[in-house]
């Protein structure tokens, strides 16, 4: 399963990129992402995160630990599944991609920058998020994370 979606957001990729590049931040915008801590990475960034999401009255969550392996500052992060348990998972990669919206100027912008077109992709090869409705509350979800990464960054206090 993949899902990508993209978010305009009325700031630079410079104060973008805080909030999309250290996983302990998804929890207050990305309704999916419902704890995400730090931990031991052994030499790279590393978050212990639970994934969780609503199905009426029911809830479906998973438990991942998950590495920042890519990082190119103020336009990409990349995040993949690594256990440290020495079984086989399903992979899980978040990868996010930032580039400035030459076609919004930013408000209030003391460098001029233009606003930023964020790309998030989700890939996931596993069952347990597949199928029927749990597939679109998963795609519902990630939108929901799209509008909430907008009004986070739009209050800066998150």
């Amino acid at each position: 399963m993949q899902t990508t979606e993209i978010a305009r957001v009325a700031a630079s990729p410079a104060d973008v990129f805080p909030f999309v590049a250290d996983l302990a931040r998804y929890p207050a915008w990305m309704p999916l992402v419902h704890d995400a801590t730090p931990v031991d990475g052994g030499g790279r960034p590393a978050w212990n995160v639970e994934i969780r999401a609503r199905i009426g009255p029911f809830a479906r969550s998973k438990r991942l630990r998950m590495e920042r392996t890519e990082l190119v500052p103020d336009q990409l992060a990349v995040f993949e599944r690594a256990e440290t348990d020495g079984r086989d998972h399903a992979g899980w990669v978040l990868r996010v991609e930032l580039r400035p919206d030459s076609g919004a100027a930013v408000p209030d912008s003391t460098s001029g920058a233009t606003a930023t077109e964020v790309t998030m992709h989700l890939a996931y090869d596993g069952s347990l998020w597949t199928g029927g409705p749990l597939a679109r509350v998963f795609d519902e979800q990630v939108r929901r994370g799209r509008d909430g990464l907008v009004a986070a960054v739009g209050d800066r206090s998150v």
